[in-house]
């Protein structure tokens, strides 16, 4: 994702709540399997998806105010 976004407020709203559900299937997913490979590919899809919505979180902010 760029750095400047052209999402409206309820865009980036939705982006949110999709985030934080594929940050929730990833854990449960993570949870699920056991193995150095696997858990480092969760671990770092989890890392990404939390950067994302960081990001986007900041971004919502922002605009809000």
């Amino acid at each position: 994702m760029s750095d400047k976004s052209t999402l409206s407020l309820p865009e980036l709203e939705d982006r949110i709540a999709i985030l934080r559900d594929n940050i929730r299937q990833l854990v449960e997913q993570a949870a699920a399997q056991s193995g150095g490979q696997d858990e480092e590919r969760n671990a770092d899809r989890i890392a990404q998806q939390t950067e994302e919505l960081e990001k986007l979180i900041k971004e919502r902010d922002a605009l809000a105010k």
